[in-house]
């Protein structure tokens, strides 16, 4: 089976090639892909909106090492950046410790809920002191909406 107008994206260099043309992606940013048999039967269609990012290596490592801490425990977005950027933690470059913390796909009311459901282990927190530990800045950094919607879901 022939086709003509195959189109081809090569991400990792921002070349688009259809029907032997080559477009950057500056060229547009919404394009129409489709390859259509010699019938005229589309057997691939589809929009390209934009070029897949993409990031430098330590922008990845910080993104995996800031999914790796969401795993393990409750973490606040200030909270992960700083243990991300610290020196006593993973020693990223602030600017990619901040990108890491934008970049995963985290709910961090959820994390607020989990840090409180670690410190209620503990043992000995009223609801005023549980909020003030998940706020505060020598805490785990959450916002007071965050600690207050936490406090709430752990029953306090």
């Amino acid at each position: 089976m022939k086709t003509k107008g195959v189109a081809l994206l090569l991400a990792t260099t921002g070349i688009a090639v259809a029907g032997g043309t080559a477009f950057t992606a500056a060229d547009s940013a919404l394009s129409l892909v489709r390859s259509t048999t010699t019938t005229g039967s589309v057997i691939v269609s589809g929009v390209i909106d934009e070029l897949a990012p993409t990031y430098t290596t330590s922008q990845e490592q910080a993104i995996l090492a800031a999914e790796s801490y969401l795993a393990m425990s409750g973490f606040s977005k200030k909270g992960l950046i700083k243990q991300l950027s610290s020196k006593y933690g993973e020693g990223f470059p602030l600017k990619d410790a901040i990108f890491a913390a934008e970049h995963v796909k985290v709910n961090w009311y959820l994390e607020a809920v989990e840090s409180a459901r670690s410190y209620l282990e503990l043992g000995g927190f009223s609801r005023y002191s549980l909020i003030r530990q998940l706020e505060s800045p020598y805490g785990e950094q959450f916002t007071h909406a965050q600690a207050v919607y936490a406090a709430n879901k752990v029953g306090l």
